[in-house]
Formats: C-alpha cells, structure tokens, sequence
C-alpha cells in the first residue's frame, strides 16, 4: 500500500484539515493516495497497517500522513503547516509559499488565522445550533462506513453528536461567545466578498497555503452545515463560488499566474487583518499571558464580550512561531510588515526580542 512513489494520508470528508491538504496536493500535482477512515483504528490492533508497525500520532488528528523519517523509516505527521513546508522542499513545482519574504510571513499569519481561528466557526456553527449538530452527527459516521446497520448507525450518531457538544468548550463556543464568533464570521464572509471582486486568490492570481488553510474551514461551513451554509450564500456567493473551484487547481498554470508585492494588495487584505487584530490577536495573546502564569483557562475582552477559553500549548506556540517568522526578515521587510500592520492591532502580536 505504501510506495516511494506516492504519498499516503489517512482523512475524513468533513475535516477541514484533510480537505485542505488534498487540495494543495491537487494544486502541487504531488501523488498521493488518501484513505478514508480513522488513524487510530487503521494504525492499530488489526488495522491495514498495523503490520508495518507504524505507531498512531498522539494525539489522533486528521489527516495523518505516512512519511518517512531521516532513517528512512516510516512515521506519522499530523500537522498540517509544517508538512506543506516540508513538501515546499521535497518538491519544486507549483510553490504555494510566496518568494517575496514579506509576503510569505503575510501568508503565515493568514495560514494559522484560518488553522486557529477561522476553525473556531466551523466547530461552533457544527455543533453549537440543534439543527446542525443533527445534521453532523448523522453524516460523520457514514464517511466512516456508508453502508453501516441501521442500528449501528444510531449507536454512533448519538455517541458523536453528544461527545462534540461537550467538547464546543474546546474553541471557546458558548452562550456567551457565540455571537462573537457569529459577528465575526459574518465581517468575514464581507471582507471575502469584497476581496474575491479584485483577486481570484489571497495574494494574486495563484493559490498560497493560506488560501487553502481558509478554503479547508469553509468547505465544511458551506459545504456541510446548514446554519453557516445559509449564511454565506446570503452574505458572500463569491466565497461559495470560490471554495468550489478551490478544490481542484490542477490546472493552473503558476507561471502564468503572479503573486502580487506586498504594496499592491488590495484594502480588503487590511481589512481582513483588522478582523485578525480585532478577535484572534487578543485571544492569542491572553492564552500566551496565561500559559506563563500557570493558568488553566484565560479570559479577554473581545468584540466588546468577555470571553473565557482554556489555556493550550499549541496556541501559544502558534505565537512564538509568528514571532519567529517575523523576526527572521531583514530590517526592510520588517518595516514592510509594519507598515501594512498599522492601524489593525496585528502589530500586538510582534513580541520584543530579549
């Protein structure tokens, strides 16, 4: 099943994550062969790769990539902004990083903005509204098996519905929350409208990872569920129109398609950075200040709300990697950066080197 000619990852339809990876390798022409199921189950006990001896990724995420280690042994990689860095050097043709440095940061903060943030609408509108929750937990366990028993079917609708409700405290959603993240996901939808009218894609006319960071989130918020489906196409049928053709770019030519510079994106770019400075700024920064003081949850003011989320590593490294991107530019392009940053509240973001 494995071969040095392909690259295999184990995914799910509704995943965000796995539909933003098979579109880039779409786009890469990079061969690859997905199978649709869990990891952990296919890693595992009795699973189709149990006997190669390949450990499941902890935690079990989706999609899981088999690649191969510096000893040439296979192992799982789970996430998904360094693997696309990783295949930027392993394959040459039809980048998706931008050259000009500046713009490549650029493409970093909107790559994690739609990892860390734009994710935090997806799961609330999935599970946080009756209608929706039904509508997922009845379809996620056929992606698994379309042809399960009746009953059986039932088993796993109730178990999933139930087990992801609880979990809406994971990205923030609550009572309390949800009109921040439903304000903020409609500003969005705007700024995308507005933007899709000057440029097909985030910075010209050619996909970046940030494009498909964002279209991975919005093939499951207008893809799948119905709240947040109604929503874009009463706000922004651009943003439709645009993840269906996002999903397969095989046949761009990237030669004939320039990136913009950084001084030539159109306002809808700061715009969608204010949006960034109003709400994911903030939360970054107080999961930062609370992982160094030891705390468990963290609250914020955002969008005039008080929100109160629990405290996670990875978000707080998500900050020191945007620092780090930012301070591995040269002196000009910081002040490119800078310059674009004013009057957003990204800026905040930027941490003075010790």
């Amino acid at each position: 099943m494995l071969t040095k000619d392909r690259i295999t990852l184990i995914g799910a339809p509704p995943s965000p994550y796995t539909r933003k990876m098979l579109a880039l390798l779409r786009y890469r022409h990079i061969p690859y062969e997905i199978i649709w199921g869990n990891p952990g189950d296919l890693l595992d006990g009795e699973g189709a790769f149990a006997d190669l001896g390949i450990e499941p990724p902890k935690p079990v995420l989706l999609p899981t990539f088999i690649m191969r280690d510096d000893r040439g042994e296979f192992q799982t990689v789970t996430d998904s902004t360094p693997i696309i860095r990783r295949l930027e050097n392993e394959f040459e043709a039809r980048s998706v990083i931008p050259d000009d440095p500046a713009l490549c940061f650029l493409n970093y903060l909107l790559e994690d903005f739609g990892d860390e943030w734009v994710t935090k609408y997806m799961f609330h509108y999935r599970w946080h509204f009756d209608e929706d929750a039904d509508n997922a937990s009845s379809i996620l366990p056929l992606n698994n098996k379309v042809d399960l028993a009746d009953d059986t079917w039932k088993l796993f609708k109730d178990g999933i519905g139930s087990r992801q409700i609880e979990r809406l405290w994971v990205v923030g959603s609550n009572d309390i929350t949800a009109p921040i993240i439903e304000e903020s996901y409609k500003r969005f939808l705007k700024i995308m409208e507005n933007h899709l009218s000057n440029l097909p894609f985030l910075f010209g006319h050619r996909p970046s990872s940030a494009d498909f960071a964002i279209y991975g989130q919005l093939t499951q918020l207008i893809g799948l569920d119905p709240t947040s489906r109604t929503i874009a196409h009463e706000v922004s049928l651009r943003t439709v129109a645009w993840i269906n053709s996002m999903e397969d770019l095989s046949g761009i030519n990237p030669d004939v398609s320039p990136w913009e510079t950084l001084e030539s994106l159109p306002e809808s770019v700061k715009s969608l950075l204010k949006e960034i400075g109003h709400v994911y700024v903030p939360a970054l920064l107080a999961n930062s200040k609370a992982l160094e003081s030891g705390e468990e949850t963290w609250e914020a003011e955002i969008d005039g709300s008080t929100w109160t989320q629990k405290t996670f590593n990875y978000q707080g490294k998500c900050l020191q990697w945007i620092n780090q991107e930012f301070y591995s530019l040269t002196d000009l392009d910081q002040k490119r950066i800078l310059d674009l940053f004013q009057g957003t509240g990204c800026e905040k973001l930027l941490m003075k080197q010790k």
